[in-house]
């Protein structure tokens, strides 16, 4: 089967254009199909044989919590159990098979040395409740990481507790909120939130208590800072903008944004979830920040899902320091103390309160150190320019293929967006990412942000290769002129997934969540 000149291979066929005809089994190649586990098992056995059980068994010291009914579960042996989750695993796509291109969410490489750390003892086991004096190391870890993260953003304090970005951006909001209620201004309800911002920042507003006021893009996808300006005034608490924005385009007024919204008597909460684009290049402190939330689990380490939870600790401005949440790590003498509570006069003197029971994510904070550290200041720096090199050299590469509104804008910063403008009539973005699964790709974050119809937004982190991306620019190429020549067989991709196109509508709308054996209120036992 050769490849034609768009670098595109054709499926294979029986001959008449359709198909060819399945498998007897269902598998394709070591692609193994994999039934549901009710559909291997049943209910009426089980992997281990229990003889006598009834007469040997001693008093259930159960009381009234004995299961009344059978639970319902099929029983398999090990072997098929093993089997069972080993072959559903292969169906996953992982940053460890290939290049993962979400924009929006930075799923880069994770290197193995911060996994070892975060693995030491002392670390991999640490408790929150441990006394004081036996987790010495850990609280210097977040000491140290806390330092740093002040130092690359230029900020005067850290909240380290909060577990991820949209955590995060409620406790910045909280720290304004209780600054504006601090000199009586609790009267301010107005977050004025650009278009080019994360969605999850007017959702994070409101959940506060604000009322949001939407700011548009400009042509450039930029905040059109002449109709923010005009929009400040004694009833508008602050800001909350993306920078770089949603759009992968650094908002270059953010300094001029931000002393206009302090003389206003606002506050300027930045959504740092793109760091990893400017970090060791920009301080937003210097551009008037007050407060910003970082993912330690996207630019220091640990994509989604890498290996843990999320981490979002928020850098805050000297104004805000004193609102900041508790508890933080202080080093007094030659030891580490948790300051749980403060006094009148002190550090966090007028703190809104806690985020979280405890003080965050151990095994977050230490890949972070870890990453940081093994990076030094050159190679952080070195981080957010290949972020920005890859990101623009996929842009420039699919230059004439893909619509891509904001080219003209300038570089853009860790991601490219394009469109579905010049697509063949009757196709879409949908259609270029289930193409792009049968080329063995992950599809690109599809229809956001919602400023661009029909968005594809690609991030491919400064973790990958010349030799990754040209791959990955080949097959989105091939897939796009396909898209532009009308190629009816894409209506219908993928053909090599485990699962065909699904009617995601009706997936979303009526989902069969309970195994169509099983009476509805036994499963929900």
């Amino acid at each position: 089967m050769s490849i034609n000149q768009s670098g595109w291979r054709p499926q294979m066929t029986a001959g008449d254009g359709k198909p060819a005809a399945p498998t007897a089994t269902g598998n394709k190649a070591l692609m193994l199909e994999e039934a549901l586990i009710f559909e291997i098992g049943d209910t009426q056995t089980t992997g281990v044989d229990f003889t006598g059980i009834d007469a040997a068994a001693p008093a259930s010291r159960l009381g009234g919590l004995a299961r009344k009914a059978a639970i319902g579960l099929p029983g398999l042996a090990e072997p098929e159990a093993v089997r069972h989750y080993t072959r559903l695993s292969r169906q996953n796509y992982a940053i460890d098979l290939g290049l993962f291109p979400l924009g929006s969410c930075t799923m880069k490489h994770n290197p193995r040395l911060n996994e070892k750390m975060a693995r030491l003892p002392g670390f991999a086991d640490v408790h929150p409740l441990q006394p004081v004096d036996t987790v010495q190391g850990a609280l210097e870890v977040i000491h140290q990481l806390a330092h740093w993260l002040v130092t690359l953003t230029g900020m005067t304090s850290v909240a380290m507790s909060p577990k991820a970005g949209a955590h995060g951006e409620l406790c910045g909001i909280l720290a304004i909120k209780a600054a504006l209620e601090a000199r009586g201004e609790g009267h301010r309800k107005i977050v004025l939130v650009p278009e080019s911002a994360h969605g999850t920042n007017p959702a994070t507003a409101a959940f506060a208590g604000f009322a949001v006021e939407d700011i548009p893009a400009t042509a450039d996808g930029r905040v059109d800072t002449a109709a923010l300006i005009a929009r400040l005034g004694p009833d508008v608490a602050g800001v909350m903008i993306t920078n770089p924005n949603t759009c992968g385009l650094f908002e270059r007024d953010l300094k001029t944004i931000s002393d206009a919204v302090h003389d206003a008597g606002g506050y300027v909460y930045c959504d740092g979830a793109n760091f990893n684009a400017i970090v060791g290049r920009v301080r937003p402190g210097d551009l008037g920040v007050d407060a910003m939330h970082i993912n330690l689990h996207k630019t220091f380490s640990t994509p989604h899902g890498g290996g843990g939870p999320g981490s979002g600790p928020v850098v805050f401005s000297e104004a805000l320091t004193p609102f900041a949440p508790l508890p933080f790590v202080e080093k007094q003498g030659e030891q580490f103390v948790l300051i749980e509570e403060e006094n009148a006069g002190e550090h966090h003197a007028g703190s809104f309160g806690r985020m979280v029971a405890f003080h965050g994510q151990m095994g977050m904070f230490t890949r972070a150190l870890t990453y940081i550290l093994s990076h030094g200041a050159d190679g952080l720096r070195q981080v957010a320019e290949d972020a920005v090199l890859n990101a623009n050299y996929v842009l420039r590469s699919l230059e004439g293929t893909l619509d891509a509104p904001f080219a003209k804008a300038g570089p853009c910063m860790h991601e490219a967006i394009f469109s579905d403008a010049n697509l063949a009539e009757g196709f879409s973005t949908l259609d270029v990412a289930k193409g792009l699964i049968d080329e063995g790709f992950h599809p690109m974050t599809v229809y956001f942000p919602l400023v661009v119809h029909g968005a594809m937004l690609v991030e491919p982190t400064e973790t990958e290769s010349k030799a990754a991306l040209d791959q990955f620019v080949g097959a989105l190429r091939s897939v796009a002129e396909r898209a532009k020549a009308g190629d009816a067989s894409l209506k219908t991709a993928p053909h090599f997934a485990p699962r065909a196109r699904l009617d995601e509508t009706q997936a979303a709308r009526k989902p069969v969540l309970v195994w169509k054996d099983a009476p509805l209120a036994q499963a929900a036992e």
